[in-house]
């Protein structure tokens, strides 16, 4: 089984202040965390964070440190009423990476106490920081045998990976990337699962490198067959997948099957909307690229983004016309969108009416048409215009922005990049950071919530 932790990067710098605050002394915090479960995979994910006063440790020294519960009382009443867990997580800042026969005793007896108070038999964790910021941890279960974390992950202007996998062999295909991002990135590439919604003229573009770049697996949503309007966009689309009703998905895993590059492919031929299976398989990702033009997809998932800590990305572009038969303005922008910061919505990129009348428009077209014309509802567009050589550049900025937040080679942070627009009719980019952008409170409060009925807080959503 794949064990993971997740943790976003506000939760995380609050916890590496706190665990080593520079007296040389062990600290220790719990979190209480959403989960992700399904039959392969346990995932917790920090939800909410105590940090154990130091005051109220009775030893605090380098190898050693006793501490009492009383400010995490309402943690374990809280395990006893819902699904969540608890993480112990501490500093060892004498650099020791393992778990001591100390820590050994204090988690049999932590634990024991928490799956007393559960209310069910689902796991915990324990983890330990290093001075580097590292993390590794185990999950306990019922019978308090534990088992080694797989995975570890801070979703942060920067994207760090913890992993207890062994590396790949260097064969030609990944000498090629490691010359350009290192083997460190090769190697996040190799064990990263990335999920794609919308495989048409932007999204093709996304996967193609993805794969090329050796992403270990890919996720494919989309839930349309192509079209002849679609050849002069979609990559490896050809005009027999539109006389046979191809599903866009089909067209691209079949494509990533011919490379022979070993990135397993897995595809929902659905609206996110009308699938929770595939919005389960999407918050299993490590990443998440979103090349939809519907301003209700983009919401959603911006809101899986936050409850299960994804990074997303999310892409646009946009082409205006002038009204005969030429074009005014061509842009895009790419969005990175991280969980406890600013969201699309607090970006400005749409407001609640046009969110209500993208619904409208997906539920039921026809009414949406009549509502439309009687001003009872915003108009949106729902047809964009769409040029290969445009989506083309957008997607390949995408991908170099992904890249620079698993392996930062800009001169300046990656959090200076939180939205690039493209404007190609001006011939400039214009880049913005996350501080220029307002905290998105409501979902601040649901990062790490994780696994729940309704499904993400969305009322038609039900599991």
């Amino acid at each position: 089984m794949e064990l993971q932790l997740r943790i976003s990067g506000h939760h995380y710098e609050e916890l590496k202040k706190h665990l080593f605050p520079g007296d040389g002394k062990e600290a220790i915090a719990i979190a209480l965390c959403g989960r992700y479960s399904d039959e392969t995979s346990e995932i917790l994910l920090v939800h909410e964070l105590t940090l154990i006063p130091y005051d109220e440790c009775s030893v605090r020294e380098p190898d050693l440190l006793q501490w009492s519960t009383r400010s995490i009382q309402h943690y374990f009443e809280k395990i006893g009423s819902t699904t969540f867990a608890l993480l112990k997580i501490h500093s060892h800042p004498n650099d020791y990476n393992n778990f001591s026969k100390t820590d050994d005793m204090s988690d049999y007896d932590f634990f024991d106490s928490a799956f007393g108070w559960a209310s069910n038999n689902k796991p915990h964790a324990s983890a330990i920081m290093l001075p580097s910021g590292e993390i590794f941890g185990r999950f306990f279960f019922e019978d308090l045998h534990h088992e080694p974390i797989n995975k570890v992950m801070i979703v942060s202007d920067i994207i760090y990976q913890f992993t207890t996998s062994k590396k790949r062999c260097i064969d030609g295909f990944a000498l090629r990337t490691i010359q350009a991002f290192g083997e460190q990135t090769y190697e996040y590439l190799r064990k990263m699962r990335i999920g794609v919604v919308g495989c048409s003229g932007t999204g093709s573009l996304v996967v193609e490198q993805l794969a090329r770049l050796g992403v270990g697996q890919l996720l494919l949503i989309d839930p349309d067959t192509i079209e002849n309007k679609n050849l002069n966009r979609i990559l490896n689309a050809f005009s027999t997948d539109v006389n046979d009703n191809v599903p866009k998905v089909v067209v691209l895993a079949k494509a990533i099957e011919k490379m022979g590059l070993e990135t397993v492919v897995e595809t929902h031929q659905v609206n996110l909307y009308d699938s929770i299976k595939a919005l389960k398989a999407l918050a299993k990702c490590d990443f998440i690229f979103g090349c939809v033009d519907s301003i209700d997809g983009r919401h959603l998932l911006n809101q899986l983004a936050s409850f299960y800590i994804l990074p997303y990305f999310d892409l646009g572009v946009k082409l205006e016309a002038n009204g005969q038969g030429g074009i005014n303005k061509i842009c895009g922008t790419v969005n990175y969108i991280q969980p406890s910061k600013s969201s699309l919505i607090t970006r400005s990129l749409y407001d609640m009416e046009d969110l209500r009348a993208s619904s409208q428009y997906r539920k039921n077209p026809e009414e949406f048409e009549l509502l439309r014309k009687n001003a009872y509802i915003k108009n949106i567009n729902v047809e964009r215009p769409a040029v290969i050589s445009v989506n083309m550049q957008i997607a390949s900025h995408a991908i170099n922005e992904f890249l620079n937040r698993i392996h930062p080679f800009k001169g300046e942070n990656p959090s200076y990049y939180a939205a690039s627009t493209i404007d190609i009719t001006e011939g400039c980019i214009i880049n913005a950071e996350e501080s220029s952008f307002m905290e998105d409170v409501y979902l601040k409060n649901k990062v790490g919530r994780g696994d729940m009925t309704p499904f993400i807080e969305m009322s038609e959503l039900i599991l």
